[in-house]
């Protein structure tokens, strides 16, 4: 269990030096950072003025090393707008994010795997079939187009605007966890029906154990297993999958941070964003390793 454990911690840690590697080559060899930062009428000398602060007119191998350096350091660069840490921008939208991506995904767990228990168990019924049908349509839809349907109902019908984070949480998240519940919902009704269908269940009923029992102490529990890896990437993409939610309905999170600092070549902030999502998504599928060895005790046994 130690070597499971130990294997895991060394590819995350691998996986994560290979992103801030490949993140900082993109910076390089997307353009020249030293003219993003200076202004667009900026002489040749103000430019290489910028390449010397930011160290750019040093060897490669020295900047690279520099910049792993600054990051070992918590040095991630400051914003060209504000002249604040880039860190420092990234916590103040960061609660705000963590707000909607943690209500849209206890929405989308609640109905979720609420509706596919209920159509697993009515397989073949019209309530099987309404519930696959509307998993379809949740996965299928864009949560951009939904949100926009959201406001303009909202503007036109009720007079009332939906977004702004003074509109409140609900409808956002709503948009947000669209997908995550059409997903739910049909991961769960096919875990949970292979689960039914296996031989130890039919084992338990040949006992004599009753029905309820059968479904809470062994159906659910092996049933969960295959879902802790889509919970495991929902809650690692909470930083990165809201951007279109967030510009849609204006919410100012990370999300939103990430677009204008996109558009406004704010290099620093946009640099640590990325590696801040990564970072997010290596630890949640860390977390889901991890999680497997409570859960599946033939992990624990090999």
């Amino acid at each position: 269990m130690i070597g499971y454990v130990l294997s895991r911690l060394a590819r995350a840690a691998i996986t994560l030096l290979v992103t801030v590697t490949l993140v900082f080559i993109f910076i390089r060899f997307s353009g020249d950072p030293a003219a993003a930062l200076a202004p667009p009428d900026a002489p040749q000398e103000v430019i290489e003025q910028y390449r010397r602060a930011l160290g750019l007119d040093q060897p490669l191998w020295a900047q690279y090393t520099g910049y792993l350096g600054r990051i070992l350091q918590g040095d991630f660069g400051y914003s060209i707008h504000s002249g604040r840490p880039a860190l420092q921008v990234f916590l103040d939208r960061l609660p705000a994010t963590l707000y909607l991506g943690g209500t849209a995904l206890l929405i989308a767990l609640v109905l979720g795997l609420s509706l596919g228990a209920i159509a697993a168990l009515n397989r073949g019924k019209p309530i099987d079939r309404a519930v696959m049908g509307f998993s379809v349509f949740a996965f299928a839809m864009p949560n951009f187009l939904f949100g926009l349907g959201m406001i303009l109902i909202g503007s036109l019908a009720f007079q009332v605007y939906l977004g702004g984070q003074g509109a409140g949480v609900l409808a956002p998240a709503l948009t947000l966890g669209l997908a995550s519940m059409g997903s739910y919902a049909r991961f769960t009704r096919s875990s949970l029906l292979e689960t039914i269908n296996k031989p130890f269940m039919l084992a338990a009923e040949a006992r004599g154990i009753p029905y309820r029992r059968r479904l809470i102490r062994h159906a659910l529990p092996n049933a969960s297993i295959p879902l802790v890896t889509l919970v495991g990437l929902s809650v690692g993409s909470l930083i990165a999958g809201s951007v279109v939610t967030e510009q849609v309905f204006a919410w100012p999170g990370v999300g939103q941070l990430l677009v204008r600092s996109v558009a406004t070549r704010d290099i620093a902030t946009v640099q640590f964003l990325v590696l801040a999502i990564a970072a997010t998504m290596i630890t949640a599928n860390l977390i889901v390793d991890l999680l497997y060895l409570v859960l599946d005790p033939r992990i624990r046994v090999r």
